[in-house]
């Protein structure tokens, strides 16, 4: 079992910054990688980005350049710094671990607002 706990959600005005931090407890050696997703209302949830425990990157074209996700020195924390937001990137941000063996835990999601 990996238990997965979000932060750093709120309201920012386009071009402004946020960032996300997810926990992971738990059975933390089980976990290959770790991202984040996020899902706007009437669309499907989509990838924003990803990092494996080797410490390999991967991003949507859509945040390439704006988003950057890192680990913490512990390498079960997880943190996506957003910069220069745009109100396209209002949505339910949550939090992702994949497991080495298969299947995938998720945290309880962070509303993240771009608005002016």
């Amino acid at each position: 079992q990996v238990q997965l706990v979000e932060s750093g959600g709120g309201l920012v005005q386009p071009g402004g910054s946020l960032r996300l931090s997810c926990t992971a407890s738990g059975n933390i050696f089980s976990i290959y990688a770790m991202g984040w997703y996020r899902q706007a209302p009437g669309k499907q949830r989509e990838l924003v980005a990803a990092v494996t425990s080797d410490g390999s990157t991967s991003y949507a074209d859509s945040v390439k350049g704006r988003f950057t996700i890192s680990r913490g020195n512990a390498k079960n924390t997880v943190y996506l710094q957003m910069n220069s937001l745009k109100p396209e990137d209002t949505a339910v941000y949550y939090c992702n671990a994949e497991l080495k063996q298969g299947g995938y835990y998720w945290g309880q999601g962070t509303q993240v607002t771009v608005s002016s």
